[in-house]
């Protein structure tokens, strides 16, 4: 597997909402389906909402977006791996990106229903740190994580 990391460029709009989209659809499905938006209203969010806010990075394997991450400053807003590229190490390596570009801290949120995220966190050295509710217009229990 010939991974690479590079910088979000506009021609990648596309593969990247759809890979945003379809990994949160197989994750949360019932969420998705209750609380989710349209993907065009996903769309809009990503090219008006994350891009704006946040360095996004994303991950290519022999030359197909397989993950991105967004991050801004130490906070990391996404980090999302095409669900059939999972389990192969490629969402470590997007955190091992984040730490280099923020290597004293890191914090991120992820909703506490959401187990395999949760999981993934806490087996890289990220500690729940608290326990909240999402903005609108999830308004889920979540849980905020540091690193270290």
């Amino acid at each position: 597997m010939n991974l690479m990391f590079r910088h979000y460029l506009p021609e990648d709009f596309d593969a990247v909402t759809m890979l945003w989209r379809r990994a949160r659809e197989i994750a949360l499905p019932e969420l998705q389906r209750t609380k989710g938006h349209t993907f065009e209203e996903d769309r809009a969010h990503f090219r008006d909402v994350i891009l704006l806010h946040n360095q996004v990075w994303v991950a290519e394997v022999d030359g197909s977006v397989v993950g991105f991450i967004a991050i801004d400053g130490s906070l990391i807003d996404q980090l999302f791996v095409a669900p059939e590229f999972q389990h192969r190490g490629i969402g470590q390596a997007l955190l091992a990106h984040a730490r280099s570009l923020s290597p004293t801290f890191l914090r991120l949120y992820t909703l506490q229903i959401n187990t395999r995220a949760r999981a993934f966190y806490e087996k890289n050295g990220f500690r729940a740190f608290k326990f909240g509710v999402s903005p609108p217009p999830e308004n889920e229990p979540d849980v905020e994580y540091h690193w270290p």
